[in-house]
């Protein structure tokens, strides 16, 4: 069990973003198991990545222990990939080299080693995640939308309540079990800020330790795995009785975060179709929209919820 100890000037600190790096990470963890979500992402990338040997090596350590400094905590909560690629760059040559030792990787330049490194994770996301991205941000944002919402009375301690099974909020620790029966140090923050972030591509919770700069958790977000579904599953008979087939579709698709054009592409609708049943389900409250840069996307609100599930 690993323990990290919070105040309540913690909490006031608690914040929730969105890491390309993270992804990146936990999607080359996805790309070599077998996770059957994954089949057809992992059919179409694995043989355009096999090439980047540097990524594999340092993301496939000996010892399992990938380096921290590859995912910095976020200090913004929607860091580009560059923004990120750019602290990684910023990071002291001793703490790679340290970090490296831990995993089990020989030692060699710290400089040269991020030189070859950097541009294959460029090309690794580019390859791997950047069609998914605007899904990806989507689905991080819906959750912390909705977390955020659902903790708006009893408080911010409710924000870390049902992160993961693994994970386990009580009044002054969140507490971390690991399948060894390990008890380690508490950590505490140290008036750093807890960074709490939505990861699509784990399937777990994991720490990132970067004290220096304040500690972070992934987990995974709500109903990740329709980012991943073969195929749109049809709505509910009673759902599309009472809707419509179309409208009742497209409901059941937001089970994700979607934009009109990602809703016209996957039911194979004409654009301004797409956009006059978005606009009927959020005229009739099942349904909101909120802009990220210059996409809109349309998320279900509870209500929307509570039809598809009873529908």
């Amino acid at each position: 069990m690993k323990r990290l100890e919070l105040t309540p000037d913690d909490l006031l600190r608690l914040r929730f973003a969105h890491s390309p790096m993270t992804e990146v990470v936990t999607s080359t963890m996805a790309l070599r198991g077998t996770s059957w979500q994954h089949a057809r992402w992992r059919a179409r990338v694995a043989p355009a990545v096999a090439g980047l040997d540097d990524l594999w090596r340092v993301l496939a350590p000996p010892t399992g222990a990938i380096p921290d400094f590859l995912t910095p905590v976020p200090q913004t909560a929607r860091p580009t990939l560059e923004a990120e690629l750019t602290a990684v760059a910023a990071t002291p040559p001793d703490r790679i080299a340290a970090e490296l030792a831990a995993a089990g990787l020989p030692a060699e330049d710290p400089a040269a080693l991020l030189a070859r490194l950097i541009p294959q994770i460029r090309q690794y996301f580019r390859v791997a995640l950047a069609d998914l991205w605007p899904r990806l941000r989507a689905a991080a944002d819906n959750d912390i939308a909705h977390r955020t919402a659902t903790a708006a009375f009893p408080g911010p301690g409710a924000l870390l309540a049902d992160l993961h099974p693994r994970l386990r909020w009580n009044p002054d620790a969140l507490q971390l079990d690991y399948l060894k029966d390990t008890e380690h140090p508490p950590w505490t923050l140290g008036g750093n800020p807890l960074l709490v972030l939505p990861t699509a591509f784990t399937g777990t919770a994991a720490w990132i330790l970067e004290s220096g700069r304040g500690r972070a958790v992934w987990y995974p977000p709500r109903a990740v795995g329709a980012l991943f579904a073969a195929a749109t599953p049809p709505p509910p008979r009673p759902l599309a009785a009472l809707l419509g087939g179309t409208r009742a579709a497209v409901l059941t698709l937001l089970t994700t975060p979607s934009s009109t054009g990602d809703v016209a592409e996957r039911l194979g609708l004409a654009p301004a179709t797409a956009s006059h049943h978005l606009t009927a389900l959020r005229d009739a409250g099942l349904i909101v929209a909120a802009r990220a840069g210059r996409r809109v996307n349309y998320r279900r609100t509870d209500l929307g919820d509570r039809l598809v599930t009873l529908g």
